[in-house]
């Protein structure tokens, strides 16, 4: 099956989005810390999930959207999978911990590799992992750069209070 892929620009740099018949695979920043190898069934081109990923992320960013609409279909580990969509389930505009997000999928002694699968999400912004910080409220590595997890963050209003979980 022929990925279908296109970049678009981005509040936060330029974005390469990915996707086929299946749905979306890949958001990728442009300088990602675990970059997404690209194989000869790339092809440069439109795809209808490729234009409904680029109008939905253009009114996330400006604010208008909450929620992403979008047939995902992320390739990973099951334990990945697991993890990405644990982090679905992150309202917009509050945090958890990693060691929340490792109660949530019932494995509290599995922080490490929550952190890891957490840092290898393909569908950043949309599958919402810069919503995961330090226990003690930092913010924690993001394959876009804290800079850019922190402009999430913030887009969300986030990290405006005091209170860096939520309510």
């Amino acid at each position: 099956m022929t990925t279908f892929h296109t970049s678009m620009p981005s509040p936060v740099g330029p974005l390469l989005l990915a996707a086929d018949d299946e749905g979306l695979h890949l958001i990728e920043f442009h300088s990602p810390r675990h970059p997404t190898g690209r194989t000869s069934d790339w092809q440069q081109g439109e795809h209808e999930v490729l234009r409904d990923a680029r109008v939905q992320l253009e009114q996330y960013f400006a604010g208008e959207r909450r929620a992403f609409d979008l047939p995902l279909a992320p390739r990973g580990t099951a334990f990945q999978r697991e993890v990405w969509n644990a982090l679905r389930d992150i309202p917009y505009g509050a945090t958890i911990s990693y060691a929340q997000l490792a109660q949530r999928i019932g494995k509290p002694s599995a922080m490490r590799a929550v952190g890891a699968a957490n840092g290898r999400n393909p569908l950043p912004i949309v599958v919402p992992c810069h919503r995961v910080i330090g226990a003690d409220g930092s913010l924690t590595g993001f394959g876009g750069g804290l800079p850019t997890k922190r402009f999430l963050l913030e887009l969300e209003g986030a990290i405006e209070t005091a209170d860096l979980f939520g309510a």
